[in-house]
């Protein structure tokens, strides 16, 4: 499972480690496509 302190490693994340982590979560936890999380995130207010 993706481990948010090895977000660190990638140079070019373009959003917060807090919405990388709430995406993955989702994503994982309710078998959600990634359409579903990204609605989610639309949600939110953060454009995907």
């Amino acid at each position: 499972m993706l481990n948010i302190e090895d977000l660190s490693r990638i140079k070019s994340v373009r959003f917060p480690k807090s919405v990388i982590g709430y995406a993955v979560w989702a994503y994982h936890r309710f078998a959600l496509s990634l359409r579903d999380v990204e609605d989610l995130l639309a949600a939110r207010g953060i454009k995907v």
